[in-house]
């Protein structure tokens, strides 16, 4: 790398945050490792790091240069109940965004949201 991409103030185009690239990545692995997975209250703290984990070294070897990845991944058990999340950030519009995925099955559901924020 040369000095001259070190001052760059906006990604280039190609190596944008795309989301629809991170959903489809992420409901990729997401369907992978939970499509036979019960729900245990003993195991979800590790698994949800683990999935966690795999989403952001996947994401990390994708092309999003300069990019701060957050992934936050919730597991909880399936009992008909509704749930609401919500996340509040200070970001640029121009080159930040996000992509989330939700995966369901019998047991339990599992709420993806992946952020990538522009590193100047």
């Amino acid at each position: 790398m040369d000095g001259s991409d070190s001052y760059l103030i906006r990604p280039h185009h190609q190596h944008k945050f795309r989301p629809a690239a991170v959903k489809e990545c992420v409901r990729e692995i997401v369907r992978e490792r939970l499509s036979e997975v019960r729900y245990d209250p003993e195991e979800v703290p590790e698994l949800t790091r683990s999935l966690a984990d795999s989403i952001k070294d996947k994401l990390k070897n994708a092309g999003f240069d300069r990019y701060k990845l957050v992934v936050q991944v919730v597991i909880g058990e399936q009992r008909g109940q509704g749930v609401k999340m919500t996340s509040r950030c200070l970001w640029d519009a121009d080159s930040d965004n996000y992509a989330e995925d939700v995966f369901m099955n019998d047991s339990l559901f599992c709420v993806v949201a992946v952020f990538g924020s522009y590193y100047y």
